[in-house]
């Protein structure tokens, strides 16, 4: 998969893992892939529920060392 964007939003508190995402996914062409760093264990949830409502795909996620790791693609 090839990303075209890193967004590192490690130590932020909600809401601003998707405040940052949204801001980075509108810079983003239809069908680019968004990769996302996070540490707030909600964001599994917010970034999940909000691709979906955003139009958007949630092609992957990943948990390693704390570190939540998404992967959208643009709608």
């Amino acid at each position: 998969m090839e990303v075209k964007q890193v967004l590192d939003a490690k130590g932020l508190a909600c809401p601003m893992p998707i405040v940052r995402t949204k801001k980075a996914i509108n810079e983003l062409q239809t069908g680019e892939v968004l990769e996302i760093h996070a540490t707030d264990k909600g964001a599994k949830n917010d970034l999940t529920a909000w691709a979906k409502s955003g139009g958007h795909t949630l092609l992957q996620h990943t948990e390693e060392n704390g570190i939540f790791k998404f992967w959208i693609q643009k709608g």
